[in-house]
């Protein structure tokens, strides 16, 4: 399976970051092999729409699993329409990708279900 992390910086060793249409760079993991590409978030710096650019980015990756801190309602229907599922991991700590990955393959992170804040344009329809 092909999981998309939201990292704050740019390399494998970049610490989880909570953010997800802001997040500096998604690393994306092909857990059959451990495999691990890193990639700028193109929505990092726009001025509006981030969360949909940013959850159209990891469909075309192929992601078919997502991990962030929070989605918001535009982020979270462009994923789901894409049948991506969405993971909220603990934000209280700085954990690593390796770590994500471990509460992943132990199955300790919450999936989600529906988006978890209200995003930052007034919301959704």
């Amino acid at each position: 399976m092909k999981i998309a992390i939201s990292i704050s910086g740019k390399t494998l060793d970049s610490s989880f970051d909570t953010r997800f249409g802001r997040a500096s760079a998604f690393c994306i993991v092909e857990t059959e092999t451990d495999e691990r590409q890193v990639f700028d978030n193109p929505a990092f710096a726009s001025s509006g729409g981030a969360g949909v650019q940013a959850a159209q980015f990891i469909v075309k990756q192929g992601a078919q699993a997502v991990v962030s801190g929070a989605f918001g309602p535009n982020a979270f229907d462009t994923l789901a329409a894409a049948d991506v599922i969405m993971y909220i991991a603990p934000g209280n700590q700085v954990a690593t990708v390796k770590e994500i990955l471990d509460l992943f393959k132990a199955d300790k992170l919450s999936r989600v279900d529906a988006a978890t804040n209200k995003g930052h344009h007034g919301g959704h329809r």
